[in-house]
């Protein structure tokens, strides 16, 4: 294998092929369209889709796709092949700039929550230069934002996007208030930690549930589950690490950095973190990343799931959004010092945030929202429903102080000292970490906990970047019209921590009393479900926050609300259907076929002689009958609910009905069908168990 730095991003066109294969002006140009949003010349992405040709082609490339995110929170793609025909019979290699920057691919057949009527089928697809095009298989990738014939928006990029030109306007406002004139922009930077299942194909295809739904929808909890803590941190099996070692190789060549990898806390959960980047490209490389999970673990015998909650009675799986924001210079703005009491600018984007969650708690938890993350979040292994931030005592003692008015000390430096003179000593970090916080402070970065294994982070990021620029333009046209701008700056730092210190919590986000209070007390936002919490993304104030900002347009918003809300309805029906199909041509053949053993068993034994004991099987028999028809009739009431589902014409009012009726018999289907595999001979279950899928990958 060849080291790291020789092949890493050697399927990127990057910056280093760009500097070696571009003219001087070009790349010059494409820099500056890049990092300040220059217009793009078009001789320039001419000459930009000719080097872009010739490097993909000279790596084997014949074809070129316009990849980008649509609603369906997939990628799509459409290859077009670079040949074109030559007067001599044969064809030559073709890549021009309106081909690179301009594609059409059909927008009919992708959801559009009511933008686009079924015939009118025209889309465009448009080259996104500030993330770079890559090559997989022998196709040139060109990430690109996707919308209607309209203008209107059709994918998670475009909106992403402008919500990070929202920000970078607005925190470019805030910093030449505090004399930085020379920095050029901003940027959000994230770093998703990607958590994941591995399980073997052979007993996934064995489970329709799996392949249908992308979680267990029956399952006995086995034996041994998750509580001795054995698998969290622990030795990573063979089949595993050969696993992890191909799918860095793979990412690596496509220029994700790829970091850290380590099973998780349920068995045959295992996590992988990258360092952060630029929001844009971060959310494009954790869609491939997700797709070369699944794809390597083919190749392996394997099959990742991605599902926030794939088994029943262990953890889930998250993707925890670690959320910056730095300038062109390479200053974290979030990063506090060594003296944050004393570092107003940094203390100025903190209050930022800290209102955003406030003002905003909303469409965060709305970001969020599906029907496989509501099995999860509150589940005391995710973050509750309810938002909050977690800050830790150090920044907490300094907001106090601002607030209150009186000094602030500083916290002191604790050495640690382990009792081992051969052990280091070091200084202990100020703050501790909180893992059951939704929204945490971790140093000099946000760590949002809330996001489902399977969520694009453009949806979480889109309205953190939207709520922080409205705060920090509140800020900015108030200081910017102060007459003195010290006072005016520590009155703004008081009063937002004043109305805003309700969204600050650093205790145990498990602890049902802390629910308890945050409703009841201190008047947070608790959706617990997807239909909870849809319907307020056109909340007055959300659709004036979003659409100032530009980020959405109010039909945009609407179209999400819809696909949304239809999204979880479908999702959740393709459950039920699959649960009804399983219990009727499944387990309950099999339980009758045991039950029907037992009984044969019994009546050889009495042949034999009637005074011989057949109370096991008669017990047993008895017990399996019961669940047999406990079967039948469950899934003969969860078919009527599902049929009634069918007659409700709006989309609200159907969710709704899901949740309060179908999840409910869905639940107690369930729970006859896990009874009855705890009593059936596992020669008889019809598919592998909890036990065979959690524990067989070694």
């Amino acid at each position: 294998m060849k080291n790291v730095p020789d092949f890493f991003g050697c399927s990127v066109f990057d910056d280093r092929v760009m500097k070696a294969k571009l003219p001087s002006k070009v790349y010059l140009s494409l820099r500056r369209t890049i990092e300040e949003g220059e217009k793009l010349d078009i001789s320039v992405a001419n000459a930009v889709a000719d080097a872009m040709k010739d490097w993909a082609a000279a790596k084997g490339a014949t074809h070129y796709t316009h990849w980008f995110q649509p609603l369906t929170g997939v990628t799509a793609e459409k290859h077009d092949g670079f040949i074109s025909p030559s007067p001599d019979g044969g064809v030559i290699m073709e890549f021009s700039g309106k081909e690179l920057i301009k594609g059409e691919p059909d927008a009919s057949s992708f959801p559009s929550g009511g933008l686009r009527a079924t015939f009118e089928a025209r889309g465009y697809t448009a080259w996104d230069p500030t993330s770079y095009a890559f090559i997989k298989g022998k196709t040139l990738y060109i990430p690109t934002a996707f919308c209607s014939y309209g203008g209107e928006a059709l994918d998670k990029k475009t909106p992403l996007l402008r919500s990070m030109e929202a920000l970078n306007k607005q925190a470019l406002r805030i910093l030449r208030l505090f004399g930085n004139d020379d920095v050029k922009y901003v940027r959000t930077a994230v770093g998703p930690e990607q958590e994941y299942f591995l399980i073997t194909r052979e007993m996934y295809e064995q489970r329709k549930d799996l392949r249908f739904t992308g979680r267990t929808l029956f399952g006995a909890k086995p034996p041994k589950g998750q509580e001795m803590d054995d698998h969290y941190f622990g030795v990573i099996k063979p089949r595993v690490a050969a696993y992890m070692e191909d799918l860095n190789k793979e990412l690596w060549k496509l220029g994700v950095l790829a970091k850290t990898e380590h099973n998780e806390v349920a068995p045959a959960q295992h996590e992988l973190a990258p360092i952060y980047t630029t929001t844009n490209i971060a959310t494009d490389h954790n869609q491939l990343t997700m797709e070369m999970m699944q794809k390597v673990a083919a190749k392996h015998g394997l099959v990742c799931l991605l599902h926030e909650k794939p088994f029943a009675g262990v953890n889930g799986s998250g993707k925890h959004n670690n959320w910056s924001m730095a300038t062109d210079k390479g200053i974290n703005l979030l990063s506090p010092g060594e003296t944050p009491y004393e570092n107003a600018q940094f203390l100025l984007f903190l209050c930022a945030v800290i209102q955003a969650v406030d003002d905003y708690q909303d469409l965060l938890r709305i970001s969020v929202a599906t029907a496989g993350n509501d099995h999860r979040l509150g589940a005391n292994e995710a973050p509750p429903a309810v938002v909050s931030i977690f800050l830790g005592d150090e920044l907490n003692g300094v907001l106090e102080a601002i607030e209150t008015g009186t000094p602030y000390a500083g916290a002191e430096k604790t050495q640690m000292k382990l009792g081992v003179n051969v052990l280091p000593k070091f200084n202990r970090d100020t703050t501790d970490r909180n893992r059951t916080s939704p929204f945490a402070f971790t140093g000099n970065k946000f760590e949002f906990r809330m996001l489902g294994s399977s969520n694009s982070i453009a949806c979480a990021n889109i309205m953190l970047n939207s709520a922080v620029a409205e705060c920090l333009k509140l800020y900015a046209d108030r200081l910017e019209k102060a007459g003195d701008f010290e006072t005016a700056l520590h009155e703004t730092l008081r009063e937002t921590i004043r109305d805003h210190k309700r969204i600050i919590f650093n205790g145990n986000g498990y602890d049902d009393a802390w629910l308890k209070e945050a409703v009841e007390k201190r008047g947070l936002l608790n959706y617990r479900t997807t239909p909870d919490c849809i319907p307020h993304l056109l909340d007055e104030k959300n659709v004036r926050m979003l659409t100032s900002h530009k980020v959405f347009s109010e039909a945009e918003l609407r179209s999400r609300c819809e696909i949304l809300l239809d999204n979880y309805c479908k999702t959740v029906l393709i459950e039920a259907n699959t649960m009804i199909d399983m219990a009727r041509r499944e387990i309950a053949p099999a339980v009758s076929g045991y039950a029907a053993e037992l009984a044969h068993t019994a009546a050889a034994k009495k042949a034999v002689d009637s005074s011989l004991a057949c109370g096991y099987e008669t017990e047993l028999l008895k017990k399996l009958a019961m669940l047999e028809d406990q079967i039948m009739i469950r899934s003969e009431e969860l078919q009527e609910a599902v049929l009634e589902i069918r007659n409700i014409g709006d989309i609200a009012e159907e969710s709704r009905r899901i949740r309060d009726t179908v999840l409910g018999k869905m639940g107690q289907l369930r729970v006859a069908c896990d009874s009855a595999e705890t009593m059936t001979a596992k020669k008889y279950w019809p598919f592998p168990t909890y036990e065979d899928l959690l524990f067989s990958v070694r």
